[in-house]
């Protein structure tokens, strides 16, 4: 329910949340990153330079949706010879498989306070397969340019070999080289575009 309202923002449920609207990722304050087990003793963390994302916000804020695309290509953990192997077709196979996609699916859910669950489709390799983002709304205002702003942070775990990611190698002491779930963890502005 909306209790009150200025011309960029609405409290609904204690919070302040931007006014129905279409919203984009901001280039410059973002962040797609994942984190690895290797070794089975330590994590690799990296990100993906090229990303944007369209965020719907909804008169019914439950019914507000995003729809991303993510560039396979611009992934990057610090070591150009790692970042080569994940581009490659052990792994993300980048030259057929340009994209990674997220589409949410039936709205928001399990809303408790500023957090929430967003529900979708994520797409890797071709491959699709349900996923929930676990996401905390950050808040909203106007920046220093008058534009309408929220920011936002989310992550998810899913097992890579279920969308085709099974390259590994298996370790003398036991394990394997990569770990088979990965985590996603996500961070950003959001600017208003209509």
């Amino acid at each position: 329910m909306t209790d009150t309202a200025t011309n960029n923002t609405r409290v609904w449920n204690g919070l302040t949340i931007p006014t129905a609207g279409t919203y984009e990722m901001d280039p410059a304050h973002k962040l797609v990153g994942f984190v690895a087990r290797h070794m089975m003793v330590a994590k690799v963390r990296g990100h993906f330079e090229e990303a944007t994302a369209t965020i719907t916000v909804a008169e019914d804020p439950l019914e507000s949706s995003v729809s991303a695309t993510i560039k396979a290509a611009s992934i990057t953990t610090g070591v150009a010879d790692r970042d080569n192997h994940l581009r490659s077709p052990d792994f993300l196979k980048t030259e057929e498989f340009e994209t990674i996609e997220f589409q949410s699916l039936g709205g928001v859910k399990e809303v408790n306070g500023a957090e929430f669950v967003l529900p979708g489709e994520l797409t890797i390799r071709g491959v699709t397969r349900k996923v929930e983002l676990k996401v905390e709304f950050e808040g909203a205002g106007r920046n220093p340019y008058g534009m309408d702003i929220f920011g936002f942070s989310a992550s998810t775990e899913i097992e890579r070999e279920e969308f085709g990611l099974t390259w590994n190698v298996n370790l003398e002491t036991g394990g394997v080289l990569v770990g088979k779930k990965v985590r996603i963890e996500l961070e950003g502005e959001a600017v208003r575009q209509a």
